[in-house]
This record gives C-alpha cells, sequence and structure tokens, in this order.
C-alpha cells in the first residue's frame, strides 16, 4: 500500500529582513536529487548578486534523503534550521533555498538560525501545501433505486463522485482512499443488497484541493 504525505503541490516565496539582511525562502516540488539540484542552481542565477544561497530538501515519500548546506554560513546555522522546518512539517518531495542578502550587520549563531528558520517558514507559507492520498477509482453501476444509498454512504465519508452517466441505470466513478476501499465496497454492497456491480480501477494519488478532489502525480 502507497503512503499518504504531506508535499508541495504549488511553489511559493517568501520573504523576512532581519538587521537590514533580507532572507528570500523559495520553495518547489521536486521528485529526485537531480531536480532539486537544479532549482537550486536556478536561483543562484536568479539571484546573483547574494551573498548565500543555503538550503534543503527531502525526497521520497518517506523522507528517505535529506541533504541540507550552510553555503559558507557558519555551521549548523542555515541549511539545518531550513532541514528542520520542512521534518517538522512532514513534507515530502520538496526543496527549499533560503537566499541572504548581508545588510552589514552580524546576526550572530542563534540570530542567524531564527532568521533562516523563519524565512523557511514563510517560503512554505507562501506555497500550496497538500496530503497526496492514495486512492483506488471505483467504478459503481447501480439503478435508480440504489442511487441516493450510494451517494449517502459516499456522502457520510466525506467522499466524491468524480463522474456521473444517467441513462436507464447510473454510472458513477468514486475516488476512494485505499484505506478505506474495503470498507466502502462492503458498505454499498450491503447497503444496496448486492444490486450495485462494484469494479476497481486504476490507482493513482488524490488530493482536496480549493474544497474538491484532485488526482495528482
Amino acid at each position: 500500500m502507497e503512503t499518504e504525505y504531506r508535499t508541495v503541490y504549488k511553489g511559493g516565496e517568501g520573504e523576512i529582513v532581519e538587521k537590514k539582511s533580507r532572507f528570500i525562502a523559495a520553495a518547489a516540488p521536486v521528485r529526485s536529487e537531480e531536480e532539486a539540484l537544479q532549482f537550486i542552481e536556478s536561483v543562484r542565477k536568479r539571484y546573483w548578486d547574494a551573498r548565500h544561497h543555503c538550503y534543503a530538501y527531502v525526497i521520497g515519500e518517506r523522507g528517505e534523503l535529506q541533504r541540507c548546506s550552510d553555503d559558507g554560513e557558519p555551521g549548523g546555522t542555515a541549511g539545518k534550521p531550513i532541514l528542520e522546518v520542512i521534518t517538522g512539517e512532514e513534507i515530502r518531495n520538496v526543496v527549499l533555498v533560503v537566499t541572504r542578502y548581508f545588510g552589514g550587520t552580524l546576526l550572530g549563531t542563534g540570530g542567524l538560525v531564527r532568521a533562516y528558520s523563519s524565512a523557511a517558514k514563510e517560503g512554505l507559507a507562501s506555497s500550496v501545501i497538500i496530503t497526496k492520498i492514495p486512492g483506488v477509482k471505483l467504478h459503481i453501476g447501480t439503478d435508480y433505486t440504489g442511487l441516493g444509498k450510494i451517494q449517502y454512504i459516499l456522502g457520510q465519508r466525506g467522499l466524491e463522485t468524480l463522474d456521473a452517466v444517467y441513462t436507464e441505470k447510473v454510472e458513477l466513478e468514486a475516488m476512494i482512499p485505499e484505506k478505506l476501499l474495503g470498507d466502502v465496497k462492503a458498505e454499498i454492497t450491503e447497503g444496496t443488497n448486492g444490486q450495485a456491480a462494484l469494479q476497481e480501477g486504476e490507482s493513482c494519488f488524490f488530493a482536496r484541493i480549493d474544497g474538491k478532489f484532485v488526482i495528482v502525480d
């Protein structure tokens, strides 16, 4: 069974200013270390005149690969705080780069940790974060007598139909979380006295975005 996890659906950019130093945080969704490194390089080119481009990334549905860099800042004051923000939010498949324009005032070790942490949080806050849920498309065939019961069962669990075709009978397609599939099928079978035809379709990830279920890669 696949794992449910949080990730960045759409990257964003946030900024804080600390004692005249600018900290610009850019987040992006990535699926591999290569994609993460490409994004880091693109940020370096965009802010080519900045002093530091510190970063962290977490790759894998279970966060198997984690890397971070202080990029010239004192050890442990930049990359690790950025990484801890990501892991603290339990976000996977993401890269977060915090670019610093030095403002002339030294912040000290504690000040740097706080600044990079705050900037990282701003970068994530400016992004669209979703929970990717492993699911299965369930095709449901029913007569009109069973339709109301099926809609009630799905509605009670907060599930939605992706498609519906109304002819002499009704053909529904619903996205069901993997972990609920067995229970939902049993409830529909019982609720329609075995009259509903159920067929499992493809497996995929989905997420609730702007109040609607959306299939995501």
